[in-house]
């Protein structure tokens, strides 16, 4: 649930999901007799933490033309912060991954290159969507080049969530729940892009209408 307006939203609101953040990975650390053991847990749980913080940004748009209302409304107004949410919380996660390696020296040297590529070039795509989600980088960028940035950001770390995913339903039939979920996330995602492509026409013919009535 979005806080109101009122209470957290805008940067309070990002500085709760950081607070929380740290705190799920401070517990699941302490919860662990072996420190290896704790990280590694930290690893899984900021993987959750940020795919839940992701489905929000991505859905957003489409939930706010599909079931328009005041919780839609908030989710659309606070997509930003949420979005710099996913991207601490993913940060997070990155450095739990370098601190595990460090920890379980065996774990680098089973991960073959191209199994860190689709990663590699998800965090490249969020790094460069979190620097432009600030005004002033946003501000020397046209709007046209802001949103295609964006748009395929954002398809892009869906497909390396959905990789991710999938490739572990083999080993763990729990990983078919996110991978159903980021499935659903896509198709409300083309239905609500369907939904807005059919209002922009219908306003668009009324517009037409009106001008074709005056002349």
């Amino acid at each position: 649930m979005i806080p109101s307006r009122s209470t957290f939203s805008g940067w309070p609101l990002l500085g709760v999901i950081a607070i929380a953040v740290l705190a799920m990975t401070g517990l699941t650390i302490a919860a662990q007799a072996a420190l290896v053991d704790g990280v590694h847990s930290a690893v899984r749980a900021t993987a959750r933490s940020s795919f839940a913080l992701f489905l929000l940004a991505f859905t957003a748009s489409a939930f706010a033309v599909l079931l328009p209302g005041t919780a839609s409304a908030a989710l659309l107004r606070e997509r930003r912060y949420i979005g710099l949410g996913f991207a601490f919380s993913h940060l997070v996660h990155a450095v739990l991954i370098y601190a595990y390696g460090r920890l379980a020296p065996e774990f680098w040297p089973s991960r073959s290159g191209l199994a860190n590529v689709p990663g590699t070039i998800g965090y490249a795509f969020l790094l460069a969507m979190t620097i432009t989600s600030f005004k002033p980088v946003a501000r020397r960028m046209s709007a046209t080049a802001w949103k295609r940035l964006h748009t395929a950001g954002m398809w892009v770390l869906a497909a390396v969530f959905a990789l991710s995913y999938f490739k572990r339903i083999p080993m763990n039939p729990a990983y078919a729940l996110p991978f159903a979920l980021l499935t659903a996330a896509v198709a409300i995602r083309a239905l609500g892009k369907l939904a807005q492509a059919n209002k922009r026409r219908q306003r668009d013919a009324r517009a037409h209408t009106a001008v074709l009535r005056s002349s």
